[in-house]
C-alpha cells in the first residue's frame, strides 16, 4: 500500500501491457469515488491523473502512476500556487455537460450549513461576526452559479493533491478530485486556505489580499469571489481540524479567517 493514503486503499499495479500504475479502491464506509471517477474519466488525462479502468461495483480505479507531491518539493509558496493553477487550467477544459455532478451552488450552500451545524456542535469556537460572514459568502457564491460560465472544477486543488508526471520534473497533474460544476474561484478558494503558518506572520489580512491578488493576476478570475470562497473553505476546514481533534491547525484556520472576516 502507497503511504499517505487516508480515503482509499492505493497500491502499486501493472497494465497488461505492463505500464505502471495505481491500483485505487474506495475504503467501505468512507465516500464513493463515483464523482472522482466520472470526473476523471472525463479528463482523459488533461490535468488529472489518466485513468486505465474503472470498476464501478467495487469502486475500483486503475490510474496512471504519478510521482512526488507538490508539499515534498520544498518550493517557494507563491511557485507552488502558480503550479497549482497550471494544473488547474488544464483541468477546467474538461467537458462536463453529460456528467451528473453537484453544482456550485449546491457547494456553496453544503459549506455554509456545514459551518453552522459544527459552529453550534463544537461550542461556538470562534466569534459570531467570523460564521456569520463566511454564511453570507457561501449565499452569494450560491445565488451567483451559472451554469453557463462553469467549469469541471477539483474542489479540492492543494499540493498534496498536485503531483509531477513521471519523466517531466516541470509538469505536474492532479489527484483526487471532488468533482464540481462550478466558478473558478471555487477552487483557487482552496489555495486561500492553504500555508496557514505564512498568513499568521505578520499583517495577516494583507498577505491574504495579496494572495488573493497573485491568483487573480495568474488566472485572469476576478479577486472577490475568489477571496469569498477562500474565506468559507478556512471557516469550514477550521472547525472540521477541530472535529476531527486538530486543535492547532483548526485554531488556525479560524484565526485567519477572523482576521479576514474584519475586511468584510
Amino acid at each position: 500500500m502507497l503511504a499517505g493514503a487516508t480515503e482509499a486503499f492505493v497500491a502499486e499495479a501493472r497494465t497488461s501491457e505492463g505500464q505502471i500504475a495505481v491500483l485505487k479502491v474506495a475504503i467501505p464506509g468512507r465516500n464513493p469515488m463515483l464523482n472522482q471517477a466520472r470526473t476523471l474519466m472525463a479528463a482523459e488525462g488533461r490535468g488529472y491523473a489518466r485513468v486505465f479502468r474503472y470498476d464501478e461495483p467495487s469502486q475500483a480505479l486503475l490510474l496512471e502512476r504519478l510521482g512526488a507531491q507538490l508539499f515534498e518539493l520544498g518550493l517557494p509558496i507563491d511557485d507552488q500556487i502558480k503550479i497549482i493553477c497550471r494544473s488547474l487550467e488544464q483541468a477546467w477544459e474538461t467537458p462536463f455537460e453529460t456528467l451528473d455532478l453537484p453544482s456550485g451552488s449546491d457547494r456553496a450552500r453544503m459549506l455554509g450549513g456545514l459551518i453552522e451545524d459544527l459552529w453550534f456542535a463544537l461550542g461556538k469556537p470562534c466569534s459570531e461576526r467570523t460564521i456569520e460572514t463566511a454564511r453570507r459568502y457561501a449565499e452569494l457564491r450560491a445565488h451567483a452559479f451559472n451554469p453557463e460560465t462553469s467549469v469541471l472544477v477539483h474542489g479540492d486543488a492543494h499540493a498534496w493533491n498536485t503531483l509531477q508526471t513521471l519523466g517531466h520534473d516541470s509538469q505536474f497533474k492532479l489527484i483526487d478530485p471532488d468533482g464540481v460544476v462550478a466558478e473558478r474561484a471555487c477552487d483557487l478558494g482552496v489555495s486561500m486556505r492553504e500555508w496557514r503558518n505564512e498568513l499568521l506572520v505578520g499583517d495577516t489580512l494583507g498577505l491574504g489580499r495579496r494572495r488573493c491578488a497573485l491568483l487573480s493576476r495568474i488566472t485572469a478570475v476576478p479577486p472577490e469571489p475568489i477571496w469569498q470562497w477562500g474565506l468559507i473553505e478556512c471557516v469550514s476546514n477550521g472547525l472540521l481540524f477541530l472535529q476531527e481533534g486538530d486543535g492547532e491547525e483548526g485554531v488556525a484556520s479560524l484565526a485567519i479567517a477572523a482576521a479576514w472576516a474584519e475586511d468584510a
